[in-house]
């Protein structure tokens, strides 16, 4: 006669009632906070429900305004969106030329010394931080109107995301083939490219290809505060009340948004 298996279930000791009273009282409390918080942010946005439904009037009557598409401006449209790809074209090239020493020096596992370490930490945190409007009307009150400083504010900017990534790709990668060539005699250079680069590389390129996508997106409304490109015509024809104007700008910037998503994947499937 076979021996019946033990259940273990109810072999389980069962959890003390103060031990299970108290864990649901975390619960408990854990929810109660994300409720309040809620709340909270609620009433300082002055959210309201009422509010949305009394201007959804006037939501449709611009909507109403923006059709048809004004098609008779797109010839007018092909050098500010032209100038747009070339902003974030630009942009993150630059961002990558200067990723890759400040991703070195913010690794923990490659950056000479602590002062430097930390030093290149703050700067990418800083940078990451501050977004690209802003650097724009720095730059923008700096060297003039146009798309350079534009450039510039995607590049600097840029640099915070990018720099963090590669930084932390890099203090993350498999020791092993940095052990087998340190154990050969091998430069820290050698490591660096031979061992470090060739780990990392495929993913930065990723990102690189994902940041691109991002500044274009950025470089659309750069315009607005006078870093040239397609957003000083959005910015115009809102301000003129020109709202069939602004959905062909719209519908532009759709489309090229669209075409640098698949350019991107394209470039990422031939790369890697």
């Amino acid at each position: 006669m076979p021996t019946p298996k033990p259940n273990y279930f109810l072999l389980k000791p069962p959890i003390p009632w103060f031990k299970s009273t108290g864990a649901m009282l975390k619960q408990l409390t854990l929810i109660a906070l994300c409720l309040g918080i809620y709340i909270w942010s609620a009433n300082g946005t002055n959210l309201s429900v009422a509010e949305l439904a009394k201007g959804l009037p006037n939501i449709m009557d611009i909507l109403g305004r923006m059709l048809p598409p004004n098609i008779g401006i797109l010839p007018r449209l092909i050098q500010p969106t032209i100038e747009t790809i070339q902003i974030s074209i630009w942009g993150t090239t630059l961002a990558i030329f200067a990723t890759l020493p400040f991703g070195l020096l913010a690794a923990r596992n490659t950056s000479p010394n602590v002062f430097l370490y930390n030093s290149s930490r703050f700067i990418l945190n800083a940078t990451r931080s501050i977004s690209e409007i802003i650097f724009a009307l720095i730059f923008v009150a700096a060297v003039g109107l146009g798309p350079f400083p534009g450039v510039l504010a995607l590049a600097f900017h840029s640099v915070g995301m990018l720099g963090k990534f590669l930084a932390d790709s890099i203090e993350n990668i498999d020791h092993g083939p940095v052990e087998a060539l340190q154990a050969t005699g091998a430069s820290k250079w050698q490591v660096i490219t031979y061992a470090i680069l060739p780990q990392v590389l495929p993913d930065f390129v990723t990102l690189c290809l994902y940041r691109w996508e991002l500044n274009f997106r950025s470089a659309t409304i750069l315009g607005i505060v006078g870093a040239g490109g397609i957003g000083f015509e959005l910015i115009t024809s809102m301000r003129l009340f020109m709202y069939e104007d602004m959905t062909t700008i719209l519908i532009v910037v759709l489309v090229m948004v669209t075409f640098v998503d698949y350019a991107s994947s394209y470039i990422r499937a031939k790369i890697l």
